[in-house]
Order: structure tokens, then C-alpha cells, then sequence
């Protein structure tokens, strides 16, 4: 099986270690809520993301982008808002935070950039797991792209059950309510759409 060359993994990683680390340390010394919940699911992505790099050869991009999601993900839980920005509940934070009142949310963009990004990587899994022996390239077909979705926004799903569990375990994770998790799962059929429609779109486009 013929693979591209792999992205070189290493700024990529030192970013992304840079801002845990660099998270970590402020949350310690500001004593911020909610700082294991974050650690660990980080501490699973980056190993696993890494896994599947050495085994299906990530683009730079793919990698960037995964790593700008962590810090979105890191910053909306730990990064305070100022007085004044309209939010929900009593922690004021990114994830909290409404960029439209009642409409559009820190977190609702953040989900559909990341599950969006989450399709695009069932993307790159499958054209790489699914190319014939003579190299030929998988095309981005309606089936295949629904597939993607599906993985995409399952992924999604999935995180939503790893957040029901942090509220069972740790009460004060600041995960919201079951609105909050309906308009997460919106966001991210929305996120795995415009990648669907990106990949569709680069493939009609590709020579």
C-alpha cells in the first residue's frame, strides 16, 4: 500500500505541548475549575492522533488544524471572559461566552470546526485503507462522504457521552445542560457538512 510522505510531526507537537504546559501552569496558579477534565481527554487525543499518524501519514494541515482545535478546546474551558460579555451560567468563560445572544456561542464553533476536522481525518483514513494495490486514488463518493460524516459526527457523539461521565464524576465541569448538548450535536452536523462539502469540492477541483 502506497502512502503519501508524512508531515513531520515535531512543531506541530511542541506547539500543542507548549500551550498545555503553558495552561497548566496558569491554571495551577489561578486555582481554575475544571483543569483534569481537560488534561485527560488531551492526554488521550495526542498520543492517539500521533498513532495515527505513523500510521496513515497525516498532511501538515490535518495536523495543524487538530492542534488549533486543542487550544480552542483548552482555552474555552480555562480561559476566563471580561465583565460585561454576555454569557450563560455562573462560570465565565470561552465556552460560555455569546458572540450573538441566544444564536451563535464559543462553543458552538468550536464544535463545528473540530467535528468538521473530525470528518476530514475518517477522510484521509479511508482514501489511505481503501486504496487499491496499484496506488489508484479512492474518490470522494456520496456513500464515502456520508460515511465520513457519520464517523465525524459519531466521534462527536462520543465526546458527548465522555462529558455526561466528567459530570457524574467531577459535578463542577461546566459541560451544560441536555439544550447545551442538542445544540453541540447541531454544531457538529454542521462542522461535518461544510467538511463534506470541502472534500467534494477539492476533489472536483484536483487535476
Amino acid at each position: 500500500m502506497n502512502k503519501p510522505n508524512p508531515a513531520n510531526p515535531g512543531p506541530v507537537f511542541a506547539f500543542t505541548g507548549t500551550y498545555i504546559a503553558a495552561f497548566v501552569a496558569v491554571s495551577l496558579a489561578t486555582g481554575t475549575a475544571g483543569l483534569p477534565s481537560y488534561l485527560s481527554l488531551m492526554g488521550v487525543l495526542v498520543p492517539s492522533l500521533y498513532f495515527l499518524h505513523r500510521n496513515y501519514s497525516f498532511s501538515a494541515g490535518l495536523m495543524w488544524s487538530f492542534s488549533v482545535w486543542g487550544l480552542l478546546h483548552m482555552a474555552g474551558g480555562l480561559v476566563p471572559i471580561p465583565d460585561g460579555w454576555f454569557h450563560e451560567g455562573i462560570h465565565p468563560i470561552l465556552y460560555n461566552w455569546w458572540f450573538i445572544p441566544g444564536y451563535l456561542k464559543y462553543d458552538h464553533v468550536v464544535h463545528a470546526y473540530g467535528f468538521g476536522i473530525t470528518t476530514w481525518l475518517c477522510w484521509h483514513i479511508l482514501k489511505i485503507a481503501l486504496r487499491s494495490p496499484g496506488g489508484s486514488r479512492v474518490q470522494p463518493t456520496p456513500i464515502i462522504l456520508i460515511l465520513c460524516m457519520a464517523g465525524g459526527m459519531g466521534f462527536g457523539a462520543f465526546n458527548e457521552v465522555v462529558e455526561f461521565i466528567f459530570t457524574l464524576v467531577m459535578p463542577d465541569t461546566n459541560v451544560g445542560d441536555y439544550t447545551n448538548i442538542g445544540w453541540d450535536l447541531v454544531a457538529n452536523l454542521i462542522g461535518a457538512l461544510v467538511a463534506v462539502a470541502i472534500i467534494s469540492h477539492g476533489d472536483k477541483c484536483r487535476p
